[in-house]
Order: C-alpha cells, then structure tokens, then sequence
C-alpha cells in the first residue's frame, strides 16, 4: 500500500478530519484481530502520515476524545437542531447503533458543558473586578451546565447497549499503554524502531471536566493529578490552555476571603453537581464495563472483542474504578465548610 500523502491538507479543519480517519483505521488495524492477535506494527504507510497529521496538530498519533466524539459527527438535515435523533456519525466502528449512541451521546455531554464553560470565563472576569455577584451568577451558569451534563448522559441507557458496547466497541478505543494486552506498546513502522506508549481515547481526555476541576481548585491526589495532566496532551492545544489559565484563577481563596455565606453556597452548589456527575459516571462505568466483564469472565465473551483482558483498565490506561472512585473523593473534598 503506498504512503499516504498530507501535503493536500490546508487547514485545521481538514487536519482534524484526516487525524479521526488515521486514527480510525490504525485503531481498526490493531484490533482487527481483538484481544487475542492485536498487531505489533502499524505499517509505514499509516503510521508516516498520522505522525505528520499528528506533529501539526500537537496531538499524539492514535486516536482521541477529540478525534471520537468532538470532531466525529454531522447532522443529517443541516437546517435541523443538534439531537441526537438528526445526528450522525463521520466514521464508525463495529457496534451499529449502540456505537452510534456511545459517541453522539457523549457528544451531547459535551454540548451541555459549553454554557459552564462560558459561565467559568464569567467568574473569571468577574474575579478580576471583584465583583461578587457576577462570581456568584458565574458559578449559577456552571451549576446548571453540570445538571444539564447528567441529564444528557443519561441518555446512554437509551442508545446503548452494554454487551455490545464491552464486546464490540471498547477494544477499537484502547491505546499501548498501561495496556496487559500490548505492554511494550506499538512500532510506528517508519517513524520510530521502539514501540511507543499511547494512551488510548478516554472521558479523562474530556477538557470540559479538567476546566472546571481547575475552576473550582480540586487538587486530586499525586497519581491521579499526574495521570489527568498526562491526559490534557490528549488535547487539542486550545484546549489545554484555558486549563492551565483556569488553574491560576484561585477561585476558592477568592472566596474564602470574602467570607460571603452566599458566594461559599453558590461555589458549593457547585461542587456538588460536580460530584453528581462523577457518581452518575461511575454507575455508568459499572453498567457498560464492570458488569458485562465480569459475565465474560464467567461465561465468555459473545463476541471477539475486549473479553476479560481490561475489565480493571479504562481505555486510557487507568485502573478504571480506583481512578474514578479518587477524583470523586477529593472532589467532595473541595467543599468549604459553612
């Protein structure tokens, strides 16, 4: 097969759609196989191009968050809204349906995140003026958008089923690192001899939960802080910005020197509904990855895919609920006492 050309794509826009189809195939090349038989090497002629895509971008060469969810949908009618029932997918994978619904499902999370986001920006400026109202309004925004987060992913129990998004799907979304399945990681034929350690696409990539851990100074403990800040070079550059800018906000000593009962219970609210969502994420996980692992385990696996090899793993490498179970404790941790 020849090399894939990149010396046609002229924009951002056209560089992150040929990082979503290189990072697809490579995934599907690997995994092919599943479990059992993933691939060694990623021949040269997708692994030169994904490198150069990549470098451009300032993304790794495997496929991410953004690449599955941000940057992989379209709608089926232009002039209709963004719901899932007039959304669709750019590439899929094996799965049908309850892929389609992983994604755009998770793609509606993230919708529902951008008005915090805007609300976070708010709090921002606001900080800067000392004008407590507009931090209290901020916050308000923030609160509503994680409500609005919940509620959008509890459309997964709708869209998705559970047996086949553990057997079908998840193994098309795990990366070679921290990976019992490939330990020593994946040669990039042409680009480097040694294999090399990527973590594959995870929700800890997701920058939208990052921006308001950084927001509102949730300070996770040591290995779960080094494994998110890991994750943020997962991230589109942008996006790894405004985290790094949100994390010098200082909101919480903002609010501790004021001492406003009003503007320490709009921050917890706050925290709240973050800790909300992190619980509704681990009933997700338990549903869609614990349960159905622990079924394969005792009967198999229905299909060829992930089996039992990453019941404990997330995609991302993590040990799944030890890592979820950290960031919703120091979270709640976050609370300041009245």
């Amino acid at each position: 097969m020849p090399v894939l050309s990149t010396d046609f794509l002229s924009n951002h826009r056209e560089l992150m759609l040929a990082h979503l189809a290189l990072g697809a195939i490579s995934m599907g090349y690997v995994w092919q196989e599943g479990q059992h038989a993933p691939a060694q090497i990623l021949p040269k002629a997708l692994a030169w191009p994904f490198s150069i895509v990549s470098c451009k971008l300032g993304l790794p060469p495997i496929l991410t968050y953004a690449d599955s969810v941000l940057a992989n949908w379209k709608l089926r009618d232009p002039a209709g809204n963004m719901e899932i029932g007039n959304l669709d997918l750019i590439v899929s994978f094996p799965g049908g349906e309850s892929t389609r619904g992983f994604f755009l499902v998770s793609l509606l999370v993230e919708m529902a995140a951008s008005s915090g986001i805007m609300g976070a920006l708010e709090v921002m400026h606001a900080m800067e003026i000392s004008h407590l109202v507009g931090v209290r309004n901020g916050l308000a925004k923030v609160t509503q958008s994680l409500k609005k987060m919940k509620e959008a992913f509890k459309l997964m129990h709708n869209h998705v089923d559970p047996t086949i998004f553990h057997g079908k799907l998840r193994i098309f979304m795990s990366g070679w690192r921290d990976n019992p399945i490939l330990p020593r990681g994946l040669v990039y034929e042409g680009v480097s001899n040694e294999p090399i350690l990527l973590s594959g696409a995870s929700a800890a990539q997701s920058s939208t939960i990052q921006c308001f851990d950084a927001l509102l100074g949730v300070k996770h403990d040591s290995e779960t802080g080094a494994y998110l800040t890991c994750m943020r070079d997962y991230m589109p550059s942008g996006h790894r910005q405004l985290i790094e800018t949100l994390s010098c906000s200082s909101l919480r000593d903002f609010i501790l020197s004021h001492s406003s009962s009003d503007l320490c219970q709009a921050y917890n609210s706050c925290v709240s509904a973050l800790v909300e969502l992190r619980n509704y994420h681990l009933n997700i996980v338990t549903k869609y990855i614990i349960v159905p692992g622990n079924l394969a385990r005792s009967i198999g696996c229905p299909f060829r895919g992930v089996g039992t090899a990453l019941n404990s793993r997330g995609t991302g490498g993590s040990n799944l609920m030890l890592f979820l179970k950290s960031v919703r404790k120091t979270t709640q941790k976050a609370h300041i006492n009245l």
